[in-house]
């Protein structure tokens, strides 16, 4: 048997291709993380076909001296690491010591650069980790990496790339993500002619939230604020004498303190947002881009019961906390991280925007979907042109004469035009009045009085509670399925079904954590007939069910008998609940928690007790229904994540009546 050696080089790129260069994504983060690092307050971002021919960064202040520019490409000479013990404490973004070389390795790379102290610049030039060239050149200041023909010399890995929009998808969610992270800098990202990410620095990560996603996905978003929360690090085991001592020695300036602190900012979505993946979430640990599944499942937590189980929310979270609490070295590509207390992270990120979202109530809107006109002139009111028509005298005609006949001779006549029409409006005086300076459309503006001015007191804030649901006026309903209401701010519509079920959901819920579940008993027990499945989960869930209001007992083989029921559960509905609520144990058990099976439980129940769709209802009932829910918790969205009311706007009619 013969033996395969394997030389130096290939290692190299054997490394490069499958450890530290994935994909042009990769290569792409390894350096604009450099760039950050380094403080930059621009970065340039060049792609072409995917990153497959062409990445150029273009970073505007950091350049490097000559000396450092030739090491920089020798392996572990970039890394950040001074100590064994800034393992524990990383505070930067990355860039392992072997991205560059490992990049160099498997394309044709070229470095410009110029330190601020230098004269000159230093152009190096490498192809598949071979150098060619190392130059002086005139420069300015920064640094340029400019990458060609990626994986030109591995084969393999270069038929392993997805096609050119997907890895231009990758790369342009990356420089998204960054310039999410770092609203004070500036970003551009282009694909050739293409710009597709141009922000500039701004104040607030509001601003830049608009930058990137604009005003529809701002007014969609809540606002976390900057929550923070402490936890007590315990110190560690010490005899008896050294705890005193430690105890009656007074702390030093250098002493850590004994709690860590972690703060929490961002924006999250109304529940009524729902998108299909979770490509709508960002999540950034001390400036880091992470996809930690601790945090996410917190995400999920935060909106259960109060959105599908197949949809997910729109989410900017910025986590903050000491070095030491998490370890970003847990994961090749650094997307992943461990903390040191991860259930209270967990605890803490549920508990705030759960907290959050009860606070603040958001209202879904809506907004009237119009027809775009595709012609100017037929935005306006009335054509100006032929009014001037109309007012106008009409001229005279010619006469008109009929000839003579033979018999009999008529006589002659003239037809006279009649007076025209009185004009609608004069336009003899002063034309339309322009309003001096442009508005914030850039168009300009033209005010016509004839239908007078709405009053600016009755147009209220855009961001409408729920809150003001008891304030409402129930005006009837439509197919006596949907309450419409009136209150000061616009008009409502709300799902009799729904909000009534959410009303259910939480009386349910506060019955069961108490241990005060309102019951029934039947007069004749009623016997249902269970499949070996059905069996097995009741057995499971035996004590919940007994604990939510239902009082059952085996009853012979597959078979249970039930005696009791909940008080809102009707006996038409009793055995469709609990064949829904074992159909649930059946899927959720596996790997929901007892608390998500517990909520499953009590939305079943509140769904089939609530009042149903084709229902008619009096005025007392309507407004009994409109303050018990806004009296709930979290009157948003039913148990099933369905929404609950929606809210048309006093601003948006007056938009739709083209009064503002």
């Amino acid at each position: 048997m013969g033996r395969i050696r394997i030389l130096p080089d290939q290692v190299a790129n054997k490394i490069a291709a499958g450890e530290v260069v994935e994909r042009p994504a990769s290569v792409v983060k390894e350096l604009l993380e450099n760039s950050l690092d380094a403080g930059s307050s621009s970065v340039r971002v060049e792609v072409e076909s995917g990153g497959r021919r062409l990445i150029r960064i273009v970073d505007d202040g950091c350049g490097m001296l000559r000396d450092d520019a030739l090491l920089a490409f020798e392996r572990h000479a970039t890394s950040k690491l001074r100590d064994v013990k800034d393992l524990l404490t990383i505070s930067t973004l990355g860039f392992r010591g072997e991205a560059l070389p490992s990049i160099a390795s498997v394309s044709r790379l070229l470095l410009e650069t110029r330190a601020a102290e230098e004269p000159t610049g230093t152009r190096i030039e490498i192809a598949g980790g071979k150098m060619l060239r190392c130059e002086e050149a005139a420069l300015g200041g920064g640094t340029v990496i400019t990458v060609r023909d990626l994986f030109y010399n591995v084969p393999a890995r270069r038929k392993f790339l997805r096609t050119e929009p997907t890895e231009l998808a990758h790369i342009a969610s990356l420089v998204t993500h960054y310039s999410l992270a770092h609203p004070d800098k500036t970003f551009l990202l282009t694909s050739g002619p293409t710009e597709l990410l141009h922000v500039t620095p701004v104040a607030s990560m509001k601003e830049r939230v608009y930058q990137v996603f604009g005003s529809h996905v701002l007014e969609e978003l809540v606002e976390i604020g900057v929550k923070e929360r402490e936890i007590y690090i315990p110190p560690p085991s010490v005899p008896a004498s050294e705890a005193i001592a430690e105890y009656r020695r007074e702390p030093g300036p250098d002493d850590d303190p004994p709690t860590r602190t972690f703060r929490l900012s961002g924006f999250f979505s109304r529940p009524q947002v729902q998108k299909g993946n979770r490509n709508s979430i960002y999540i950034f640990v001390n400036g880091r881009l992470i996809r930690d599944r601790l945090l996410l499942h917190a995400i999920s937590s935060a909106y259960h019961n109060l959105m599908p189980a197949a949809s997910y929310p729109f989410v900017l979270l910025f986590l903050g906390c000491d070095a030491e609490e998490v370890d970003v070295n847990v994961h090749p590509s650094k997307t992943e991280v461990r903390f040191r207390h991860g259930s209270f992270v967990h605890d803490f990120v549920r508990d705030t925007l759960r907290d959050r979202l009860m606070e603040s109530r958001p209202a879904p809107s809506f907004s009237p979907h119009t027809n775009p006109v595709l012609q100017p002139a037929a935005r306006l009111p009335y054509s100006d042109f032929s009014q001037m028509l109309e007012n106008e005298d009409p001229a005279a005609v010619d006469t008109m004469e009929v000839p003579a006949a033979a018999d009999p001779v008529l006589p002659d006549f003239t037809l006279r035009p009649a007076a025209g029409p009185a004009p609608r409006f004069d336009f003899s005086g002063p034309g339309l009045e322009i309003t001096p300076g442009p508005p914030p459309s850039g168009k300009l503006s033209r005010h016509l009085d004839a239908h007078g001015v709405f009053p600016a007191d009755a147009v209220p804030a855009p961001e409408v509670s729920l809150s003001v649901l008891s304030d409402l006026r129930p005006l009837g309903q439509i197919h006596e399925s949907f309450i419409i209401a009136v209150g000061r701010d616009g008009l409502w519509i709300i799902d009799q079904h729904v909000a009534h079920e959410r009303i259910l959901f939480e009386q349910v819920m506060k019955q069961r954590a108490a241990g005060k579940v309102e019951m029934q008993r039947l007069l004749m027990p009623l016997i249902l007939q269970l499949t070996p499945e059905q069996q097995i989960d009741y057995a499971r869930i035996a004590d919940e069910l007994n604990a939510s209001g239902f009082e059952t007992e085996p009853f012979g083989n597959r078979t249970i008998a039930v005696k009791a029921a909940p008080a809102n559960v009707g006996p038409a509905e009793l055995d469709k609940i609990l064949y829904e609520i074992l159909e649930i144990a059946e899927t959720e058990l596996r790997g929901a928690s007892l608390d998500d099976l517990r909520r499953n439980i009590c939305a079943s129940i509140a769904c089939r007790a609530a009042i149903k769709i084709n229902m008619k209802l009096d005025t007392a009932k309507m407004e009994w229904l409109l303050r018990a829910l806004a009296a709930t918790d979290c009157p948003m969205s039913c148990p099933h994540g369905r929404p609950i009311a929606m809210h048309y706007s006093t601003r948006e009619i007056l938009k739709a009546f083209h009064r503002i």
